[in-house]
């Protein structure tokens, strides 16, 4: 077995990339020999070597491969796929490629960087036409070297310094329709459960709570907007100084925080939205269609997010990559405003 190889599997580019010294670009370029590459004559040599010493050989799919591309779009994700709501971005991303004649392959690495870095390498090896990195909630995040070797847009996520191409949900734009919806349902004393977590949600979602009111000559107050953890537990321990502040709505951060508000109004006997009003964000249906009654929310839009970052990808929808592709979170009304 070579020494630079894996046990009981085949030599792969990264192996050749590795003892070679060079990114697994430079190798898929050496050995489909593509036109116009830029690599060094001691590069060349040294992926040449690696070659013959390894015993590397390109697979079918690599001999097929023309002009140093291919029919596939690479989607790497920490965790949706295994995240039933956020797995819609795999949905849209996916359907969206099929109508350009494009096959979405997916790596969901669960957080581990060292799955991610296979997964990319594997990518770059099928020579992907590109590739979207995505998370499962909207947050900032460190892009991985590797990803410099290819077109890349980022999906729920951003990184500022990156100069890539960004797809997320408009929060501000949720924030500010949730509670005009319970403006529209006659509330005029709303209150906001945000979360503890620094996040784009967080300061989205209240400045949407804000633009609202102020549309609507309401003034904002921030004895109605309270802080908890974004969970059950949170909503839960907000009810007794929801009840306190008179409030005769609420908008919750998350669907989770709703359903412990939903607990805290139970245990006091106060009915929704009879007594108090409830309006979630998520549209997490697993709980906002199954509670009692059944939750309003603003949806995160998962499926667009995933459609909108391929047409970037292909250009087939042109975004400047300097500010961030801003995605509409639509309301989904049930029973519970």
């Amino acid at each position: 077995m070579p020494e630079h190889g894996r046990a009981g599997s085949a030599v792969t580019m990264r192996d050749v990339a590795k003892a070679a010294g060079v990114s697994v670009a430079t190798v898929s370029h050496v050995v489909n020999d593509k036109p116009g590459a830029r690599i060094g004559t001691d590069a060349r040599r040294r992926v040449q070597e690696a070659v013959v010493a390894l015993g590397y050989r390109p697979n079918a799919l690599a001999k097929t491969l023309s002009q140093g591309t291919s029919r596939f779009i690479g989607l790497v994700s920490d965790a949706i796929a295994t995240t039933p709501f956020a797995g819609q971005i795999i949905h849209g991303a996916q359907d969206e490629a099929w109508r350009h004649g494009y096959v979405l392959l997916v790596a969901d690495t669960g957080g581990n960087p060292a799955a991610e870095d296979d997964a990319i390498a594997m990518m770059l090896e099928h020579q992907v036409h590109g590739v979207l990195y995505s998370s499962w909630y909207h947050h900032e995040i460190t892009v991985p070297q590797a990803l410099k070797e290819t077109d890349t847009v980022l999906v729920d996520c951003y990184a500022p310094a990156s100069g890539l191409a960004t797809v997320v949900p408009d929060e501000e734009q949720g924030g500010r329709l949730a509670t005009e919806e319970l403006i529209a349902a006659g509330h005029r004393r709303i209150a906001f459960i945000n979360t503890t977590t620094p996040s784009p949600a967080q300061t989205g979602r209240l400045a949407g709570y804000r633009t609202a009111l102020e549309a609507a000559d309401l003034p904002f107050d921030p004895a109605l907007v309270f802080l908890a953890a974004p969970e059950q537990e949170g909503g839960y321990a907000a009810t007794g100084e929801i009840i306190e502040a008179q409030a005769t709505a609420v908008f919750c951060h998350n669907d989770r925080v709703a359903m412990g508000l939903y607990d805290g109004l139970r245990e006091r006997e106060l009915r929704i939205p009879d007594d108090i009003a409830v309006m979630g964000f998520d549209n997490q249906d697993v709980i906002a269609a199954h509670l009692r009654p059944p939750l309003s929310t603003v949806a995160l839009p998962h499926y667009e997010l995933g459609a909108a970052a391929v047409r970037i990808l292909l250009g087939s929808e042109t975004h400047d990559a300097a500010r961030p592709y801003l995605v509409a979170c639509p309301p989904v009304l049930r029973q519970s405003v």
